[in-house]
Parts: C-alpha cells; sequence; structure tokens
C-alpha cells in the first residue's frame, strides 16, 4: 500500500511524494483476488477501504482469469443402445466426455449443471430399424427425474430395405433454466425393439470416421454469461464476489475500490 497522510498533515516532502504518487497513478485503493476454488460460486474479498458504499471494480489479472468460459459440455456414445419393451422408457446414455466445463456427466445418462441460468440442449441420434416396417420413436427431456412438458418430439425410422436398416438422425435443439445442480437427460421409446440406436465404426472406400450413436451438447446462454464475476454484496471490509462454479486454479482479478 502507498503512504497516506496524517490526520493532522506532513511535512512538504510526505504531502509531495503522495500528490506525486496519485499524479502518477500510484493510488493505494487497488488489489488483488483469487477466486475460490473447488466448485465454488462465490469468494469474499477482504479489504479494509471496502464500506457499504464503495463500488468495486474487477478485471482479469492472470491467464486462467482471462481464459474464463461460461459452462458447456459435449459428450457421446460409442455403443449400441437397445429397448427391451415397447411400453417402457429408456434414459439415453454416454461414455464419452469431449468437453466439460460446468457440465458434467454422472450416471452415465445425468447431464449436471453447477451454475443456474437458461441453457441450450442440442442432441444428435442415430437410429436403425431392422423392421420391414416404418417405425416409431419418441424422444423427450427430463428434469431431475421429471419430464419436461411439452417437450416430446416424434420420428418415423424408415424400414428395413434390400437387407439393409432404415436410418434416421433426430436432432433438434432445446432452451430450459436450469438451477445449479439441476440435471436433464433425454428419454426415448420406439414401437418395436427391433429400432435401436446404433453407432457405426470407421468406413472405408472412401475412408468415412466413425459415427457415434448419440452426441448431445449443453451450452450456457443466460445473457448474464457476459459478466460471470461481479461484486453480489458488500459490507465494511469487505464484499462478496460471484462468479460461475470455479474449479480452476490460479483464477486472479485485480480490483479497485472506488468511494
Amino acid at each position: 500500500m502507498f503512504r497516506v497522510l496524517p490526520p493532522f498533515g506532513s511535512d512538504p516532502r510526505g504531502v509531495a511524494e503522495i500528490v506525486n504518487g496519485l499524479m502518477n497513478g500510484k493510488s493505494n485503493n487497488t488489489g488483488t483476488i483469487t477466486l475460490a476454488t473447488g466448485g465454488a460460486t462465490s469468494t469474499t474479498l477482504y479489504d479494509a477501504r471496502i464500506s457499504p458504499e464503495s463500488k468495486i471494480i474487477l478485471i482479469p489479472f492472470s491467464s486462467a482469469a482471462f481464459l474464463d468460459k461460461v459452462p458447456y459440455g459435449a459428450f457421446q456414445d460409442t455403443t449400441d443402445q437397445t429397448a427391451a419393451s415397447t411400453t417402457a422408457a429408456y434414459a439415453i446414455t454416454y461414455n464419452t466426455t469431449d468437453y466439460s466445463n460446468g457440465v458434467t456427466l454422472s450416471n452415465s445418462s445425468r447431464l449436471n449443471v453447477s451454475n443456474p441460468g437458461v441453457y441450450n440442449i442440442q442432441f444428435s441420434i442415430q437410429f436403425a430399424n431392422d423392421d420391414t416396417q416404418i417405425q416409431d420413436v419418441d424422444v423427450w427431456f427430463r428434469k431431475n427425474g421429471t419430464d419436461v412438458a411439452g417437450s416430446n418430439s416424434k420420428f418415423s425410422v424408415p424400414n428395413s430395405h434390400g437387407g439393409t436398416d432404415g436410418h434416421l438422425i433426430a436432432a433438434l435443439n432445446y432452451f430450459i433454466e436450469l438451477a445449479a445442480g439441476d440435471y436433464m437427460e433425454i428419454m426415448w421409446h420406439t414401437t418395436s425393439t427391433l429400432v435401436t440406436i446404433e453407432q457405426i465404426p470407421a468406413q472405408t472406400t472412401p475412408t468415412r470416421p466413425a459415427t457415434p450413436s448419440v452426441i448431445v451438447t449443453m451450452t450456457y446462454v443466460s445473457m448474464a454469461s457476459i459478466a460471470n464475476v461481479y461484486v453480489s454484496s458488500q459490507s465494511q471490509g469487505s464484499a462478496v464476489i460471484t462468479h460461475f462454479a470455479n474449479s480452476t486454479a490460479d483464477k486472479t482479478f485485480a480490483y479497485v475500490v472506488v468511494g
């Protein structure tokens, strides 16, 4: 911290040093704070210069802070998924995490979020039909184990022909508001057990990459994402900094206290 003048003034040299420091931008109302980790969504800043009326400006001050991103997740499955019954609903599962930042996979089917807000869920499901008749498939969302009203889509999967399964890609996106700790699942039901969610290995002539049975992504779209580190409350000597659930070390911000 830079020097301050005593209540009853100082000698001319002391006054000059402090005034010159201020003229050169050397005020003593700055500092740094490193966000708490372990999934923490808030960090307390302690500074005696903070008052209930202070304005606190936060600026990224480390590479980890500059690289901060809004929550997202991308997952896929590389196995076949089947339905044992035409009267039951099944949760679509995933065995691969491609990207994860605040959106995580658990129980093979649950897409968990650490931060509240509106999310865009997008899926791509590779259906195959081994029946000689066209069959229907329903796909819908569940939130915390409860079906989301109005979220179902019906797809008709072409019948097999010439000994080759009929194929259909079911794809769409859906916006939903979630609280911290909520999870989403994608459910499916089919009119025939001959319909499967199929993965296809890499192919040749020409060379083609493998086809995952399912791809799903979740992206945070709330407007608050442009200001994900902010002062949510303050009192004499301290302030609470609210932020996205943080698991990144050394995410440091510089701050300026005004007033």
